[in-house]
C-alpha cells in the first residue's frame, strides 16, 4: 500500500506525498499525490486513478481527516491525474477541481459537473487556500496541451507534474540521491513526451526565476537543493519532440 511522507512543514502549513506502492501491479505507473495543508484546508494535487482511489485515500486517513480537503489540483487531462474524481466527489460531493479551460469538457467525463471545476486560464492564476496563495504555472504542451504546475512560494516548492519524472523500478529512494545515475533513467521519458523545444525553454527560463527547494514531479524521485537546477539546465539542453524520429523506443520512454 502507498504511505504519507512529510516533506514540508511550518506550524499549520505543510506539504505531504503520498508514493510507493511496492503492491502496485507492473502495468500500472507509479505516482506520487501531494497534499498541501494550511490548518484545516487542504488541496491534493494529480489525485490519481480510480484503480489507486483506495491506496491513497486510505494513506491519506492515517495521516490527516480527508474531510480537509476541499479542492484537487488536475496539472492535465490524463487518466493517471484525474481519473479517480467521481470517487472522490463520492466521498464529498462539494469538492472543487482546478484545471486548464481546455479540458472543462473532457475531464467531466471522469465525474463532476460544471461548477465542480474552477477553469485556470491560459497564463495561469493564484489558487488560494487558506493562507497560502499557490501559483498556477504555466506548462503548455509539456507534455499536455493545457498543462500546469503549483508553487508554493511560502514552502518552495514546485509540484512540477510530469516534468522531472522518471519510471523507477523496485525500492527506489523518495528523493533523488544520485543526479547523474538517475537523470538517465528519466531522459527516455523525457524526450518522447516532451514535445515542444519552445514551450521546454519557456518553462526552463520561467521556473529557474523561482526559488525552489524542492522539485516535486508525479512520477519517481523529488529533486531538491542544488539538483533542481541541475535538472532545469539539463532539461533546457535536452532534444525533445519527435521522439521516434531520434530512435527512442518503447523501453527508453519508459526508463
Amino acid at each position: 500500500m502507498k504511505k504519507t511522507t512529510p516533506i514540508f512543514q511550518d506550524g499549520d502549513h505543510q506539504w505531504i506525498v503520498v508514493a510507493r506502492d511496492p503492491a502496485r501491479p507492473d502495468y500500472l505507473i507509479d505516482t506520487n499525490e501531494y497534499l498541501i495543508v494550511d490548518g484545516q484546508r487542504a488541496l491534493l494535487t494529480d489525485p490519481g486513478g480510480s484503480e489507486i482511489f483506495s491506496a491513497v485515500f486510505s494513506a491519506l486517513t492515517a495521516a490527516v481527516d480527508p474531510r480537509h480537503i476541499e479542492t484537487l489540483f488536475a496539472s492535465h487531462q490524463d487518466p493517471d491525474i484525474i481519473s479517480s474524481l467521481a470517487l472522490w466527489l463520492e466521498f464529498n460531493p462539494d469538492l472543487k477541481c482546478h484545471l486548464s479551460w481546455l479540458w472543462s469538457e473532457f475531464v467531466p467525463h471522469f465525474g463532476g459537473k460544471g461548477d465542480t471545476f474552477i477553469h485556470i486560464p491560459d497564463e495561469g492564476c493564484t489558487i488560494r487556500l487558506g493562507r497560502l496563495n499557490l501559483e498556477a504555472v504555466p506548462a503548455h504542451y509539456l507534455h499536455s496541451s493545457g498543462n500546469f504546475h503549483l508553487y508554493d512560494r511560502k514552502a518552495r516548492i514546485l509540484f512540477s507534474g510530469d516534468v522531472g519524472a522518471a519510471r523507477l523500478s523496485g525500492d527506489y529512494p523518495l528523493f533523488v540521491e544520485d543526479f547523474d545515475r538517475h537523470i538517465r533513467q528519466a531522459e527516455g521519458f523525457h524526450r518522447r513526451w516532451m514535445g515542444s523545444t519552445e514551450a521546454k525553454r519557456d518553462w526552463c527560463q520561467r521556473v529557474s526565476q523561482l526559488p525552489i527547494d524542492m522539485l516535486c514531479p508525479q512520477h519517481g524521485a523529488i529533486y531538491q537543493g542544488a539538483d533542481v537546477m541541475r535538472f532545469i539546465n539539463w532539461f533546457d539542453e535536452l532534444p525533445v519532440g519527435g521522439g521516434l524520429r531520434r530512435g527512442v523506443s518503447h523501453t527508453q520512454a519508459q526508463a
